[in-house]
């Protein structure tokens, strides 16, 4: 593969020579020309597999998870790409790449490498920025998943709309999509001729949606040979035709776990937050489109004990409670609040920072605010800084606190360090206590200036800093 990467060298080194401003003319043709040269390069893998993709503006990389081990769990064997980790069919490893959705030549490399450990099916949690710059074209989707949308990375985008149609080109990509076969054990099959069509079930481009979500319709409104929503009540019916809906109701969740139905069929996931009960509605349509039994998938949802990264809890005999989470934008915050919240506690210690980089600038205050008000001590720190000075970045995460009450060095503290600031946050705590880390989950690395990285990874530390407590 050494001309292989050769060529990639090459054309990354034709693209510094050209200037910036007519580079951006070309970024385009560019980016298209590299889709097409990684997918040639390695064989046109995703032909040979049943291709799930999974976007939204949150709940991708759970939803990922969720639909891989429930398809695992029925017998499918299942590769995956996300934000928190990576599966080839054959090992599991977390993704230290700092990137969600990689670049096309490691999603070729690791799609043929699932079609060579014998996958049956790989999910690529597909974002707005892999997108723009045709990071999904020449990947053959059959199934595309919408999760939900709400307002993130407007600085890069320009504006909301502008994101919402960069998630909606993946629905646009859907009908450029051949279409597969597949036997009867959903393997996908080659069709040498019209004759061989016969032996095979024709496997249908489908859209999977969220339709509590307030922008279901308009990626309803994209070509689909077969459209699933699913809603908890009529009111959230939307009037299209050629819709399935998937009954979703009574939707419970409590320290221990979460519980909903669907179609009658009882679920008890061992996850918290009421949002993974939508998380495992995106598996629930999945495995339905690919017509697999109710009982199936309510085995395999139920078998998940968790996701790395995502509401993980940190035990190592202490007498309080660890929780390392990603949310990392309010809304997730805000929800995050909400399960914490149930679970017994005296106080809840909140460590968190903000991304630099020019990312959702207009957001760190409001941070800020919501761990001012929502905790009882607020440690602001260090996150990845990329270009920007970290102290201005945790200056302006701290003055929304400020603006909730909290006071410096009573209830507020600005650390820098962000290994000396999780130790003091377990310096505060008490028994019954709660600490709360967010920002970075299960990432494997701090991103500073120059494109460089330091290697972290928020569970380490807090274990360490724990077992030396």
């Amino acid at each position: 593969m050494s001309s292989v990467f050769a060529v990639n060298k090459l054309l990354y080194n034709i693209k510094r020579l050209i200037p910036a401003k007519f580079f951006k003319l070309l970024q385009p043709i560019y980016h298209f020309i590299f889709a097409w040269f990684a997918t040639f390069i390695y064989g046109f893998p995703s032909e040979k597999l049943i291709i799930i993709g999974v976007t939204g503006t949150t709940g991708k990389t759970t939803s990922v998870y969720m639909i891989a081990k429930m398809l695992e769990s029925a017998g499918i064997k299942t590769g995956f790409t996300s934000t928190a980790m990576f599966n080839d069919g054959k090992n599991e490893w977390m993704n230290d790449k700092k990137m969600t959705m990689m670049g096309r030549f490691f999603t070729q490399r690791i799609l043929k490498k699932m079609y060579k450990n014998s996958c049956q099916a790989a999910i690529i949690e597909t974002t707005s920025e892999g997108i723009r710059q045709f990071r999904h074209r020449f990947i053959n989707y059959d199934l595309l998943v919408f999760t939900g949308l709400y307002e993130e990375h407007i600085e890069s985008h320009g504006s909301f709309e502008n994101y919402k149609k960069a998630k909606g080109e993946l629905f646009n990509h859907l009908k450029r999509c051949r279409k597969k076969y597949i036997d009867d054990n959903l393997k996908v099959k080659k069709i040498s001729s019209g004759f061989k069509k016969i032996d095979y079930k024709p496997l249908k481009k489908t859209i999977i949606v969220n339709g509590l979500d307030g922008h279901a319709d308009y990626f309803l409104n994209f070509w689909a040979e077969r459209k699933i929503v699913y809603v908890d009540n009529k009111e959230n019916i939307i009037k299209q035709d050629n819709v399935e809906y998937i009954d979703f109701a009574n939707i419970k969740s409590d320290n221990q776990g979460t519980a909903f139905e669907f179609f009658g069929v009882e679920v008890n996931l061992c996850l918290l937050g009421e949002f993974n009960a939508l998380n495992a509605m995106n598996a629930v349509g999945v495995g339905l489109a690919l017509d697999l039994q109710k009982k199936k998938i309510k085995d395999g949802l139920e078998k998940i004990t968790g996701v790395a990264g995502r509401l993980e809890r940190i035990n190592e005999n202490q007498d309080f409670t660890v929780i390392v989470d990603y949310a990392f934008e309010p809304k997730a915050v805000e929800k995050l609040y909400e399960v914490i919240k149930n679970i017994p506690h005296k106080k809840i210690i909140h460590v968190l920072g903000a991304a630099g980089g020019g990312r959702d600038k207009v957001k760190r205050p409001i941070l800020g605010k919501l761990a001012g008000v929502n905790s009882d001590y607020v440690i602001v720190t260090n996150e990845d800084p990329y270009d920007e000075d970290p102290a201005i970045i945790i200056d302006q995460v701290a003055l929304g606190a400020e603006r909730a009450g909290k006071k410096q060095g009573k209830d507020l503290f600005m650390i820098m360090d962000r290994q000396e600031a999780i130790k003091k946050a377990f310096q505060l705590a008490n028994a019954e206590d709660i600490v709360l880390i967010t920002g970075k989950g299960n990432e494997q690395a701090i991103c500073i200036a120059n494109g460089e990285k330091i290697v972290w990874d928020d569970r380490k530390v807090a274990r360490e800093l724990l077992r030396s407590k």
